[in-house]
């Protein structure tokens, strides 16, 4: 059992399948009380129903005050896990203005107005937990999608910002940045995703216990697969070998389109 959790009350974005799912079920296991938040209400009532949590439904930008109020008023720890992933952004095609405002607007801007309305609470009693899945494309880069690659690094650069700035006034920080999760976004990143995240993909399931070790050791940085430590420091090392890296996996990707 993880001390810090025990007895929390805790909000999960996106909660209805995937690592959302997973990240309920792990935080209920260890004794939390939990609200699970999903645009679909029938998958966040029945993972609800499944942990003994709180079904609340519906855009996670604006979840916030229903799901505290479900717990009484307070909140311990948020988990800001909800994220879309949109292909294409390229230079030269066609501008898809409502997908990048879709993604800026759930891949950041619903960090943003969580921490915004959590943190007067959390700075007042000295505590709370900030959890933000991110990516690995938030740290890399991901081929195929500009939107994705760019709002991630949004995302991680917040959630970097938040601990550097409140952490000596008693709030932790999780950036989780996982690179393939066999999950219903993968299945839908095509062919991108199956060239460079599916050979590695992992569980949900493994996802939450890389948070919960980090949460024990109490790190930042939460790398579910451990490689992308050594990714993230030959990119600032050498940044043109690793872009040249990627231009090579970007040109194999096209000859296979």
């Amino acid at each position: 059992m993880v001390e810090a959790v025990q007895g929390a009350k805790v909000v999960v974005t996106g909660a209805g399948g995937g690592i959302g799912a997973a990240l309920a079920r792990r935080f209920a296991g260890q004794g939390a009380r939990v609200v699970v938040n999903d645009l679909d209400a029938d998958r966040a009532e029945a993972v609800a129903g499944e942990i003994g949590g709180i079904a609340v439904p519906g855009d996670a930008s604006s979840v916030l005050p229903e799901a505290r109020d479900a717990l009484g008023g307070t909140v311990d720890v948020y988990c800001a896990n909800a994220g879309v992933g949109r292909d294409g952004g390229h230079p030269g095609e066609p501008l898809d203005e409502q997908g990048w405002a879709l993604s800026w607007d759930v891949n950041v801007m619903a960090h943003v107005r969580a921490a915004h309305a959590l943190l007067p609470d959390w700075l007042e009693r000295g505590g709370g937990r900030f959890v933000s899945t991110v990516s690995a494309a938030g740290l890399l880069t991901m081929i195929g999608t500009a939107p994705y690659s760019v709002t991630k690094h949004g995302a991680y650069a917040f959630a970097e910002w938040l601990s550097l700035t409140y952490r000596h006034r008693g709030v932790k920080v999780h950036a989780i940045c996982p690179q393939g999760v066999r999950t219903d976004m993968l299945t839908a990143s095509g062919s991108a995703g199956d060239l460079v995240l599916k050979p590695t993909a992992i569980e949900p399931e493994d996802v939450a216990d890389a948070l919960f070790r980090g949460i024990d050791e109490d790190r930042f940085l939460i790398l579910p697969h451990p490689e992308v430590a050594e990714y993230y420091q030959a990119r600032a090392a050498d940044p043109e070998r690793w872009l040249g890296g990627m231009n090579r996996i970007q040109r194999h990707w096209e000859s296979t389109r």
